[in-house]
């Protein structure tokens, strides 16, 4: 069975979906379309800005978005039997699965990404990669901090990403290498992503999502907050509103689409990112890009 994944934030790079833009006249159609919904050429920016300018926060999270929902929807090859997406790709897999269509994804997404921004100057909070340690003892880590500090990215085994407070980052880390910990990398993000301090994007990102059409999902989509497959567009939906802050379950979920006879995993979108984690969770997994 073939599933598709689309990455999330930290996978654009300058340039991305150029080439798709002046190769093909369906993804161009798309991408000016695009620039019309965001009231903002971000073509100009994917294709000629710089990595800083990638990084700002309105454009970040539609650029990633746009291109893997492009390469899905102009490639013939794309029949999935299920999806699922990193964070961010959570969106780029509904759209891509049929559930929402590609207007009302882009306008979530654009969203999602302002009220993101507005809860990380709410909150000033942080973010940091865990490698080498059991899940369960950095759970255990982030348990015995008197600050808020969570799981918040299963990526795969042996790399767990924490989102909190800095102070509850900091004394995380600090745990986490005394208790074993090959490295604690603090991350260039700019708040706690899917951690409790998100609630006031969540809310604002519950309004949005109450107010936009979802359709008849065309295959199952393994989500971040369950890591099961689903095609119930209420259970879809409710998922949707919390997973900002939810941890995104990844190791979970491809360890879930394996057990329901996932054997090839398609990558829809910038970068590799996602194929490494999948061999890393499962290494008989054959993986590809669009």
């Amino acid at each position: 069975m073939n599933a598709y994944v689309f990455p999330g934030q930290g996978a654009q790079f300058p340039g991305m979906a150029k080439d798709l833009y002046n190769s093909s006249e369906k993804a161009k159609a798309l991408l000016e379309s695009a620039n019309e919904i965001l009231g903002f050429r971000i073509t100009d920016i994917m294709f000629d800005g710089t990595a800083e300018e990638l990084k700002e926060t309105k454009v970040t999270q539609p650029a990633v978005f746009l291109h893997s929902v492009v390469l899905a929807l102009i490639s013939e090859d794309f029949k999935p039997d299920m999806v699922a997406g990193h964070s961010l790709g959570e969106f780029s897999a509904l759209v891509a699965n049929g559930v929402l269509s590609f207007e009302d994804g882009l306008k979530l997404v654009s969203q999602r990404a302002l009220a993101m921004q507005k809860a990380c100057e709410i909150n000033p909070s942080t973010m940091a990669a865990i490698l080498g340690l059991e899940d369960e003892k950095v759970e255990e880590i982030c348990a015995s901090i008197d600050e808020v500090v969570v799981a918040a990215n299963y990526n795969c085994p042996g790399q767990l990403v924490i989102s909190g407070s800095h102070k509850g980052i900091e004394l995380a880390c600090i745990a986490a290498l005394e208790a074993g910990a090959k490295r604690a990398l603090p991350l260039p993000v700019g708040g706690a992503f899917h951690s409790p301090l998100m609630e006031p994007a969540r809310e604002e990102l519950e309004k949005a999502i109450d107010a936009t059409q979802f359709n008849p999902a065309k295959c199952p989509i393994y989500q971040n907050v369950t890591a099961k497959a689903s095609s119930d567009l209420n259970e879809i939906k409710e998922n949707l509103k919390i997973q900002l802050t939810a941890p995104v379950r990844w190791t979970q979920s491809v360890q879930a689409m394996v057990a329901d006879g996932a054997t090839h995993f398609t990558e829809s979108g910038p970068g590799k990112v996602l194929q490494g984690l999948v061999k890393k969770i499962h290494r008989e997994a054959e993986v590809s890009s669009i």
